[in-house]
């Protein structure tokens, strides 16, 4: 979802020039960040609240260990690598990629949909500032280990590490990418060996491998079993992540790392934390780090700290993409995109989105001050993105793939059902800190339908006003005005309709340009276009003519370079004798809006913050006329 982005065709056949297995050790680096980072407080957070301040018992260690394995096997390995993985739209995978494949499926626009793809892309948002707080926090934790002393220091550093994060992402991450694999590869290692250590302190913990022991922790753990559930998620977040990354690796490059390096890890490791809590329950307090000696924790501290700066940077960058795919919908403003590589056109920053974010990791940081803290306030977002997931895979195996309704249900209802027994049993700590990214996904939420409802509004009542295209150039062959040479492209979401920019550059300026072009900008449902459907132009009379750009949604839209391609098909133009005319609105409040006064404002404000079109598609300043306009919404 960030530093190592391959083209969408090389990645989807698991090959590239890097090859094969670059792109497998580029996906541990990337896409397993988050969820290698969970053996650092998943379990000890679950026994610890299973115990409810009693010493853990050898139920709880069973229960809880074959809780997390199964978890592993059936949300992450079954949904997402085997089933979900396949499910790509031109190669893309994530939240939004699968409404978009749903809707196209259905072959119409699915409001549901649309609302289950903005639930899923809010709680992302939020996903992506609680992770790298209780990463970094996990793992600079380990110094209260070294010395009690230190505790004091632990909060100041991990503000520090991540405001340090958050600042280079401006640079870009290309440089620091080529570290991301072999350093997490340490981290797997790593996880593998202490778990192997510890297993033979106590080999009865491989009896948790039978599902019986989740079951019967469950059974005889009545609502604490269900609070504890919700703690065993945290060994799964960052599972959604393996199809977010679809198209930046491939499905085979992921599938691979996954079953044969990553999982098993993991699992060693969780039960080398079972096995030496069973021989030692005191060890609970930080079943992670008491799993080395003294000698060895601060490199451990360090080694830690790497892997969860990783885990923050796939997340973070994550969001990057998961907005720009946003707003390319039509979801929210546009935001200013910076590119970070001549190489790579998915290593973008957003300058914005990265205040936002670091404005939000560091206030959850001092308002939690513990990653036990934030481990409440953990899970619910990824458990309401994975059900959201489910649903959406249900409609794109059933009309897409056209399997039987019966049989696409009998094969995602399980991973539903699972996931809404996670979420349940998350939003029992909603009082504790699973209010927080409930919060951010709410505001999110709040935002897309303000703009979506306000643009549809603007949208109609702009439509009252506008004079079909036809009409206007039979009323100018009629009565032509002063024709002056060159070229002039009005940009417009309706071809159909007169831009509001040449209607008044023909009342006030009185001046009609020798060719003119009426230009559309429109997003596909799919994440790249085809360059050879990326124009269509067609001549409508002597002095006008439609051009339509088509982008995918995870392409950011370049104009001049689009036009290149229209010149190859027959436009002769010069760009030094081109204007392009936009449309400039300034919004004022109305009591008859159809929105309450207060979502008047909230979506004149992001109309406002929106960056400036040329800006975003790209075209030079220097030949941009703005014409602006007053109104009522």
């Amino acid at each position: 979802m960030t530093a190592s982005v391959t083209s969408t065709e090389a990645a989807h056949d698991g090959h590239a020039t890097s090859g094969f297995w670059a792109l497998t050790l580029g996906s541990i680096g990337v896409v397993f960040g988050d969820i290698g980072t969970s053996p650092l407080y998943a379990f000890r957070e679950a026994a610890t609240h299973a115990a409810e301040g009693q010493p853990v018992s050898r139920i709880i260690v069973l229960g809880v260990l074959s809780l997390i394995l199964w978890s592993l096997l059936i949300v992450v390995t079954a949904k997402y690598v085997l089933l979900l993985l396949r499910a790509d739209n031109n190669g893309e995978g994530g939240t939004l990629s699968l409404m978009a494949l749903g809707q196209r499926a259905l072959g119409q626009r699915s409001w549901v949909l649309l609302a289950l793809g903005v639930v899923g892309a809010s709680m992302f948002i939020g996903d992506s500032m609680i992770t790298p707080a209780i990463s970094v926090l996990s793992a600079v934790e380990g110094l209260k280990l070294v010395t009690p002393a230190l505790e004091h220091y632990v909060v100041p550093l991990t503000i520090f590490i991540l405001v340090v994060l958050f600042s280079v992402q401006s640079s870009g991450t290309a440089r620091v990418a080529s570290l991301f694999g072999p350093v997490t590869v340490i981290w797997f290692v790593a996880l593998a060996v202490m778990g192997l250590v510890h297993i033979s302190d106590d080999p009865t913990v491989l009896l948790a491998i039978n599902p019986w022991y989740a079951i019967q922790f469950m059974l005889s753990h009545g609502v604490v079993g269900l609070v504890t559930m919700g703690l065993v998620f945290l060994a799964v977040t960052g599972g959604e992540a393996l199809y977010a990354d679809l198209g930046h690796f491939g499905r085979k490059p992921i599938q691979t790392a996954w079953l044969f390096f990553v999982l098993p890890s993991l699992l060693i490791n969780y039960f080398g934390q079972g096995a030496l809590v069973l021989s030692d329950p005191s060890a609970i307090e930080n079943s992670f780090y008491r799993m080395v000696p003294e000698i060895l924790l601060i490199p451990l501290v360090v080694l830690a700290t790497a892997a969860t700066v990783i885990a923050s940077q796939a997340v973070i960058t994550g969001a990057f993409s998961l907005i720009r795919q946003a707003v390319q919908l039509g979801l929210l403003p546009r935001f200013e995109v910076r590119y970070t590589s001549e190489a790579h056109a998915g290593q973008i920053y957003l300058p914005r989105v990265n205040r936002m974010l670091l404005i939000g990791v560091v206030l959850l940081v001092l308002l939690f001050r513990t990653s036990s803290g934030l481990a409440s306030a953990y899970g619910i977002a990824v458990s309401t993105t994975m059900v959201v997931d489910g649903i959406m895979g249900f409609v794109v195996i059933w009309k897409l793939w056209n399997w039987r309704a019966a049989t696409a249900a009998a094969v995602i209802l399980p991973f539903v059902v699972v996931d809404m027994s996670f979420f349940a049993a998350n939003l029992l700590k909603l009082l504790e800190g699973a209010w927080v990214p409930l919060l951010f996904g709410v505001a999110v939420a709040v935002m897309i339908w303000t703009w979506r409802r306000g643009a549809a509004i603007l949208t109609a009542k702009t439509r009252r006003i506008e004079v079909p295209l036809m009409d206007l150039i039979k009323s100018l062959e009629k009565r032509p005005p002063h024709i002056v040479k060159g070229t002039a492209v009005f940009l417009t979401s309706d071809p159909s309709f007169v831009p509001t920019a040449l209607m008044h550059n023909l009342k006030h300026n009185k001046v009609l340009h020798e060719h003119n072009v009426i230009l559309t900008i429109e997003t596909a449902q799919t994440p790249r276009v085809d360059v050879s459907e990326r124009v269509k132009m067609e001549a409508i009379s002597e002095k006008f003519s439609t051009v339509r750009l088509r982008f995918g949604f995870m392409e950011s839209p370049n104009v001049p370079k689009a036009l290149v391609i229209a010149r190859k098909l027959g436009w002769q133009f010069d760009i030094m004798a081109t204007s392009f005319f936009v449309s400039r609105r300034s919004l004022k409040p109305s009591a008859q809006s159809g929105m309450p006064l207060w979502q008047d404002h909230m979506f004149i404000a992001m109309s406002r913050s929106a960056n400036d079109a040329t800006d975003y598609f790209q075209i030079p300043t220097g030949r941009v006329v703005e014409v602006g306009t007053q109104v009522t919404i």
